[in-house]
């Protein structure tokens, strides 16, 4: 069985220290000055690396924006939980969903700024995007809401559809509408206005 030398893990440990350089040289780039805008020379310099790294170690920029994507849905798992006990009832937990779901995504806005103008224009990275993001959003809500006796008796599509409807409560109070210019206070009010109109009906 081969064993690595000292010298082979040390290159590997100083590509992953680049590659996490380039990451997060990107990542803040992109925030300031947009992806489009923003040049591979620039972000190498940012790392402190050689420009030729990106299309070495990513196939370029756009695999460099991936990169950045999957790393920080890996980073996320890591705090993605919530371990409140159940609400009493089943439409005080759908108002509290709404509004983790909210408060969540607006912690995210930097990161949500960066990669939302590319899922109109590559559907294919929104999909990627959607089972690594989106989809661990929804199966909280789904597994939160599955401790109600009356949510489980809703028929499974009525169930997934209510969790959907939830994520698209918070995406829109916690990232869009900001994005759009109104402060994420008011923001906020009218999403907890909006989950309770959900929830009187339930």
């Amino acid at each position: 069985m081969y064993a690595a030398k000292p010298e082979d893990r040390a290159r590997v440990l100083n590509r992953a220290a680049r590659e996490r350089a380039l990451i997060q040289a990107a990542a803040k780039l992109f925030a300031a000055r947009g992806y489009e805008a923003t040049t591979t020379r620039e972000i190498a310099a940012a790392a402190g690396c050689a420009e030729g790294l990106i299309s070495r170690y990513f196939k370029g920029k756009a695999g460099l924006l991936r990169a950045l994507i999957q790393l920080h849905f890996e980073e996320e798992a890591e705090e993605f939980r919530d371990d409140s006990a159940p609400a009493a009832t089943l439409a005080e937990d759908i108002v509290r969903r709404v509004m983790w779901d909210v408060q969540h995504i607006s912690e995210d806005h930097e990161f949500l700024r960066i990669i939302v103008p590319h899922f109109l224009l590559t559907p294919e990275l929104a999909r990627e995007v959607a089972e690594v993001g989106p989809g661990r959003h929804r199966k909280l809500v789904l597994e939160k809401l599955r401790n109600h006796s009356s949510f489980c008796s809703l028929p499974e599509e009525e169930q997934e559809t209510l969790a959907e409807l939830i994520s698209a409560i918070g995406f829109m109070f916690g990232f869009w509408i900001p994005a759009m210019g109104e402060d994420r206070a008011g923001a906020k009010r009218r999403a907890a206005a909006v989950a309770k109109i959900l929830a009187r009906a339930f």
